[in-house]
């Protein structure tokens, strides 16, 4: 059972709705983005996503472009990712990480060199967007056989022929992205999101976390009232980018947290 697993089945125990945040490593600079991850449980957060920066982040929208940007101009590499994933875990040993991000870096590291370093530093899940289920041999299954949870996006246009085989090697959870787009962008609807969760429920046992387009603690409850949580990103990296002070950034975070924990 990996850190992921443990985690939502304590929530599940517990009748409690799962709350993921996603920040960029490196934004705007090494240090803060390890404060603010640091504050991260304490904020409520149950798994934390951190993005890793690349040149070229297709599926993300203008916040989360600039954030890496940012990340990528103050030297911020997939080494300086995992290394964030190492200071974290001398004081926090249970919290899950998600490396979410693209496959060129880890491609360009190499697959098992990449893998026996996540491993080492305490990565528990991997999203990596531009991989397909046809690709599963390059990371997916190498990945899992090394106890990293290999975590698949479904979207509004994976249709009843395509969702089995994005849920095929999947594990950890599924992330449904709410909205036809890229990130930060529309608001998500939780009555547009419900049948859509329903349906993907209705094929796998594993717990449905939906992302995009939640950015207020009102939305975060909406949604995660019908799925097993929410997942917050832009409205966070926005809170970084505008140069909050990490107890600042945390007491927003938390404000979401509550909203998903209230479902």
């Amino acid at each position: 059972m990996t850190r992921i697993d443990a985690k939502f089945a304590a929530l599940k125990e517990q009748n409690k709705k799962g709350f993921v945040a996603y920040i960029m490593g490196g934004d705007p600079d090494y240090d803060k983005s390890l404060a603010v991850m640091k504050a991260l449980p304490a904020a409520g957060v149950d798994v934390i996503e951190l993005g890793v920066p690349f040149t070229d982040p297709m599926a993300d929208g203008p916040t989360i472009q600039l954030a890496g940007q940012r990340a990528l101009a103050g030297g911020m590499t997939l080494e300086k990712t995992l290394q964030m994933a190492r200071d974290f875990r001398t004081e926090d040993a249970t919290t899950p990480i998600v490396l979410m991000g693209y496959y060129n870096p880890i491609y360009n590291r190499g697959v098992d060199k990449f893998l026996d370093d996540a491993v080492e530093a305490g990565i528990d899940g991997l999203i990596i967007v531009d991989l397909p289920p046809e690709e599963d041999e390059e990371l997916c299954i190498p990945a899992q056989a090394k106890g990293i949870n290999f975590i698949r996006l479904a979207t509004p246009t994976t249709d009843d022929k395509r969702l089995p085989k994005v849920l095929q090697n999947t594990s950890g959870f599924v992330y449904y992205v709410s909205i036809t787009g890229i990130t930060g962008a529309a608001e998500a609807n939780a009555a547009t999101v419900a049948p859509e969760v329903a349906r993907i429920k209705s094929q796998t046992d594993l717990p449905i976390i939906v992302g995009f387009g939640v950015k207020s603690p009102e939305t975060a409850k909406s949604i995660a009232g019908i799925a097993d949580g929410t997942v917050v990103g832009s409205a966070i990296v926005n809170q970084i980018a505008e140069g909050k002070s990490v107890e600042d950034i945390a007491a927003f975070v938390k404000s979401l947290a509550d909203g998903a924990h209230a479902a």
